[in-house]
């Protein structure tokens, strides 16, 4: 480790002593500075090339000259720093050309069949941090979002190879080893998860790979858990939802890390005080959206359960800070399907709080009993609020489907499945959830309840087929709302 440490200050001190060398004279400062920049500024306008497969070739073949003087002079002089200083500089020269590659991603399937890119991920493991750096930086300029976005195929073909050959097992091992205090260590923690993302983009099964072949899910959890605040902590939050948000697998396997309570503590940081920026802000949302995907399967929401998870979104939203409503998401997502979450939340006097939206979960029993009392109080208030949100939705719905049926066909064509989805983000899944309460409540039998859902009803010129309409339009998608229509069906005609 000493030696390492030596290598790495040794290449560092020889970049020190080059910038320091060129302006030493003992003329005046600035115009030695200026003269400097000139220079450099010529040379490198002198050096510009066309970017074709010739350049391409020539770029190649002088990287591979420097990585084998470079090896061979560690080879030689493996305690002698200053003897390899040299050929490391110029090593991270020739890594600095590359760059240039990502304006021609045309050209990345012939820079794959020169064999260039193992030698170029196995750098990522080399002694001196700083031209592992490099290399991360080279990664993250290739694999550049706006420069494949038009590029699918020369993109693939590199993903491809840098996949093939070993570059999540290459990254993250050398994420390991990066400091949080070195500024630019920092930056490349920032760049390793840009690439990691880039590959995810181009490559969604990557999402997965990641977490099986690497320990990139048990760097993410230590990232989230330290209490300051950084770009990369918000980076890594963010790196997190994406490998949770469409992989079960994944969700699994940070349950089984003890991912539920290291999120719930991440929130619990927030419970009583807000986000000083717009960043942490963003972070905070999403932790949230890490939770609510770990809230997929069943298990991990037990886990979230026995964690205290309930208790921890209720405290939040008392407190009625900006993480208000995700708590409220996090909490639908915990007791939908899971009658034991449910009950928790009736417990813990959930109720008093945030009046329950979610009555798919609590069966029979006492419990409900104190539910359904709660729409009866102060003359049944609650129910006028749920039919002044059903029609406030229900006019919503309307106007986009109108909308889209007097679309014309030239102008945009779009499936069956498009335009349903077009109408749940008008606002159809919340009416959908509205006329679920209301067929519960009709159900319930509660003479005084069914009395004013129809009052109510009839004001509106409406009668139950309307209610029943909206859940059957979404009766081939949810056995629980195929249930509830059957049963408002079987009750009396209003």
């Amino acid at each position: 480790m000493e030696v390492a440490d030596s290598w790495n200050h040794g290449a560092k001190r020889k970049r020190h002593e080059i910038v320091s060398n060129s302006s030493s004279q003992p003329l005046d400062a600035s115009n030695d500075i200026d003269l400097f920049l000139l220079e450099a500024v010529e040379k490198s306008q002198s050096s510009v090339e066309v970017l074709d497969l010739r350049t391409l070739k020539k770029l190649v073949l002088s990287f591979e000259r420097r990585l084998k003087d470079n090896i061979a002079a560690r080879l030689k002089y493996p305690n002698q720093p200053d003897r390899f200083a040299d050929s490391e500089l110029e090593l991270h020269e020739e890594l600095q050309k590359l760059k240039v590659l990502a304006g021609g991603p045309e050209l990345y399937p012939e820079l794959v069949s020169l064999n260039a890119i193992p030698s170029i991920l196995n750098l990522l493991g080399h002694e001196n941090t700083d031209i592992a750096i490099d290399v991360v930086q080279l990664l993250q300029d290739l694999t550049d979002e706006d420069i494949l976005e038009d590029n699918d195929e020369p993109a693939r073909a590199l993903v491809d190879a840098l996949i093939e050959n070993n570059v999540l097992e290459l990254l993250v091992q050398n994420l390991h080893r990066l400091s949080d205090t070195d500024p630019d260590e920092m930056a490349a923690v920032y760049n390793t998860l840009a690439t990691i993302e880039n590959l995810i983009e181009v490559k969604p099964a990557v999402a997965e790979m990641v977490v099986e072949r690497t320990k990139l899910l048990k760097w993410l959890l230590g990232k989230i858990k330290v209490r300051e605040f950084d770009s990369n902590k918000q980076y890594a939050s963010e790196i997190l939802a994406i490998l949770l948000q469409n992989s079960s697998e994944n969700q699994k396997k940070l349950g089984q890390m003890n991912g539920v309570d290291v999120l719930l503590q991440a929130v619990a940081m927030y419970k009583s005080k807000d986000p000083k920026n717009p960043d942490e802000a963003e972070m905070l949302e999403n932790l949230f959206d890490c939770l609510c995907c770990l809230l997929m399967p069943l298990e991990n929401k037990e886990r979230f359960v026995k964690a205290e998870g309930v208790e921890l979104m209720i405290i939040i939203m008392k407190q009625k800070k900006s993480a208000y409503g995700s708590a409220i998401r996090a909490l639908d997502f915990a007791m939908t399907k899971y009658p034991p979450a449910c009950e928790r939340f009736v417990d813990v006097l959930g109720l008093k709080t945030a009046f329950a939206a979610f009555m798919g979960g609590i069966l029979r029993g006492s419990r409900r009993e104190r539910l359904l009392s709660k729409f009866v109080e102060n003359e049944c208030e609650k129910i006028d609020r749920l039919m002044e949100l059903y029609m406030r939705y229900s006019d919503r719905v309307k106007a986009e489907t109108e909308r889209l049926n007097n679309l014309e066909f030239d102008d945009l064509e779009m499936d069956e499945e498009e335009k349903y989805n077009m109408k749940l983000e008008s606002g159809l899944y919340t009416l959908q959830l509205i006329a679920v309460i209301l067929g519960h409540l009709w159900c319930s039998e509660n003479h005084q309840m069914k009395a004013r859902i129809e009052l109510l009803l009839k004001q509106q010129k409406l009668t139950k087929n309307h209610i029943k309409d909206i859940l059957q339009d979404d009766a081939s998608k949810s056995v629980s709302l195929v249930s509830h229509m059957l049963k408002f069906d079987a009750v009396s005609t209003i």
